[in-house]
């Protein structure tokens, strides 16, 4: 592989990686990761088994008032309902109002 310009080399001791994105993070535990250099280019594999860690969902101060106040709940309460639903206005006060 090195008289193709390629040179292939093992990360040892990788503790963890994570892969980051909007909808939440990408978590490697204990992966083996190969880094792969050609024409000046390199590339990582990682192989293990990943795990999935779903983003937290923000919810904003004025939705939890509007819950709170068309439920007729406290903003605490209203807070949980959106959530447990992930941000849905409407649920959320479905779900207090039953």
């Amino acid at each position: 592989m090195k008289k193709l310009g390629m040179n292939v080399e093992q990360i040892e001791d990788v503790q963890s990686i994570v892969i980051r994105t909007p909808k939440g993070n990408w978590v490697f535990d204990s992966a083996e990761v190969t880094a792969m250099t050609m024409q000046g280019a390199t590339t990582y594999q990682i192989a293990g088994t990943p795990r999935f860690e779903a983003a937290a969902v923000e919810i904003p101060k004025e939705d939890v008032t509007m819950v709170a106040a068309q439920a007729n709940v406290s903003e605490e309460k209203a807070k949980e309902a959106l959530v447990a639903t992930k941000g849905d206005i409407a649920e959320a006060i479905m779900k207090l109002a039953s």
